[in-house]
């Protein structure tokens, strides 16, 4: 090599770097993102730090306090107009600070806060060892029923950093809605999956089937992740970008200044098609739709019950979120394409939920099929693709997620020798034996059966008025008659508990501390508060309705 093209290689390096221009991140507007995961991060060190006698109180006092927070700073930017008038793009394109995404991060929030409630639960099970114990593993880490298991239950160990996990949880489920490009939206997917797998496999009884429940869901989840993935990069391949603004202009055409690298591939239909369908079955799996729901029966009864309860609620929410941000904003020029496949989905969901769980003889698992059912339900809401369902969606999720977890909260008060109860016929005269609890039971399962007066039926009412309108009526017949089909066996429950006869040997109800029954008592209030007068709410969710593009 001669000396003047060295020279010049060396000349070339020498010349001065274009400015990197730091990154501009809105750290107020992404604030109750930022407070859970500090406080998820603190408690990890509290883990590390705190002597192992005050870790449990310790953490349950930062975890309330950094989700009652949170919530407030959702409710003073809702009030200074971030959900409307001043509704953006922040963080550099990555989260959109607009109606839905303050709507629903919200809600998981305040669902986060009864999440910890029933996690902090220690009254239900007898003492053991003089200590007062929790649905979670003395240590997770030990063998079930071995000798280092039984060690740690006479020493009074328990696994507190349940409460860590579920702020991660809770900060990835606050992105997950509010991402606006495809790699935060995985991130955010991760970020809140994780948790969720560990905490499926920490119960204190029956562990083996906990830990089974954690592998099922943890292995079909990498497969909906890899299918989320892939659909990502397939969308890239297709619009050059993973921005979702730049691939609906992409998707419509109105795309200008088109890199020449990518001229070849980009505006190819079939990358478009196979990504977006392989994204939106990555949050089909996340829903718990029909065919994607397989994880759902399994997972919802080995977990722990409060991670069910929490899971059931908060996931639905974050999830259903993302995808009516990725079908409304992204590829609302695709409807003709998604809106017959969504519709498929919708039928076969709410029938198949429906049917199944007529079958069932426990009841987590017969829950887990009446959320299968009502993910049938809110996805007529997703279908009707115009403003009012939008908002019926948002209050549907609302309503929806407070009775899941006062539903699962009352799962846990009902006990025998072995835990909790949970086969149908050990429910038998519950409502003669300790009527109070039966009659919550029974209001949650009027307010899932969609009977009036119940936050049930105004959000069945709003889903179905905005499917009909949005040209959907035939799907608005299957689910009337999948919503008889699933009062049956609500229905069935509520009579086994109140025209039975008690069994002798059948469970006792245990008394639950205040926190249970904080978190059961605000299920009952948002329960009957939204199906009595929903107006307000209704309202809420309609000016929370349209979202930034």
């Amino acid at each position: 090599m001669s000396a003047a093209a060295v020279h010049s290689l060396w000349t070339t390096a020498a010349e001065p770097i274009a400015k990197i221009d730091a990154p501009k991140i809105e750290y107020g507007q992404l604030s109750p993102t930022l407070i859970v995961i500090g406080a998820a991060l603190v408690g990890v060190l509290i883990e590390a730090f705190v002597p192992r006698k005050s870790r449990y109180y310790t953490q349950v006092f930062v975890s309330v306090v950094a989700l009652a927070a949170a919530f407030a700073a959702v409710v003073a930017m809702a009030a200074g107009g971030y959900g409307t008038t001043k509704a953006h793009i922040a963080a550099m394109g990555a989260i959109a600070v607009d109606g839905p995404s303050l709507f629903l991060q919200g809600t998981i929030l305040l669902a986060g806060i009864l999440g910890v409630f029933t996690f902090a639960e220690r009254r239900l099970d007898p003492e053991a060892h003089g200590n007062r114990v929790d649905s979670f593993a003395a240590q997770a880490a030990s063998v079930p029923g071995s000798d280092s298991e039984k060690a740690a239950v006479k020493a009074g160990f328990t696994t507190t950093e349940v409460f860590p996990l579920l702020l991660f949880a809770i900060g990835g489920m606050l992105v997950f809605p509010s991402a606006n490009d495809l790699l935060t939206l995985f991130i955010a997917l991760e970020v809140f999956s994780l948790p969720l797998y560990l905490l499926c496999a920490v119960a204190r009884r029956k562990r083996l089937m906990s830990q089974e429940a954690a592998v099922k869901y943890f292995l079909l989840g990498a497969f909906a992740s890899a299918f989320t993935l892939f659909g990502i990069a397939l969308l890239y391949g297709y619009a050059g970008s993973v921005s979702y603004a730049r691939i609906a202009q992409v998707v419509d055409g109105t795309v200008t200044n088109v890199d020449p690298a990518l001229a070849g591939t980009m505006g190819n239909d079939v990358l478009l098609l196979i990504g977006a369908a392989m994204v939106v079955m990555g949050l089909l799996f996340k829903v718990g739709a029909v065919p994607f729901h397989m994880w759902t029966p399994d997972v919802y009864q080995g977990a722990p019950t409060p991670v069910t309860g929490f899971m059931a609620a908060a996931t639905k929410v974050a999830a259903f979120g993302a995808l009516l941000r990725l079908l409304y904003v992204v590829l609302p020029g695709l409807r003709w394409d998604w809106r017959p496949v969504m519709w498929a989905v919708a039928i076969v969901t709410m029938l198949g939920g429906a049917i199944v769980a007529i079958t069932q003889t426990d009841i987590k698992r017969l829950l887990a099929y009446s959320s299968i059912a009502h993910a049938g339900f809110i996805l007529a809401g997703v279908i009707a693709a115009s403003p009012d369902g939008v908002s019926s969606v948002l209050f549907y999720l609302a309503a929806y997620s407070f009775v899941t977890i006062g539903a699962f909260a009352v799962v846990t008060l009902v006990r025998d020798a072995g835990g909790e109860a949970t086969h149908l016929s050990k429910w038998a005269g519950l409502g003669r034996r300790s009527p109070l609890v039966a009659a919550v039971f029974a209001v949650f399962l009027l307010a899932f059966a969609g009977i009036p007066l119940t936050s049930g039926f105004a959000g069945k009412f709003a889903v179905f008025k905005a499917a009909a309108e949005g040209g959907a009526g035939a799907l608005v017949v299957v689910g009337v008659i999948s919503s008889a089909i699933a009062a049956f066996f609500y229905i069935r429950v509520i009579v086994l508990m109140f025209f039975s006869e008690p069994k002798p040997e059948g469970p006792t109800v245990a008394v639950p501390s205040p926190l249970t029954m904080t978190a059961i008592a605000f299920g009952v209030a948002v329960t009957l508060v939204l199906g009595v007068a929903p107006q307000y709410f209704l309202d809420l969710a309609s000016q929370a309705g349209v979202f930034v593009r």
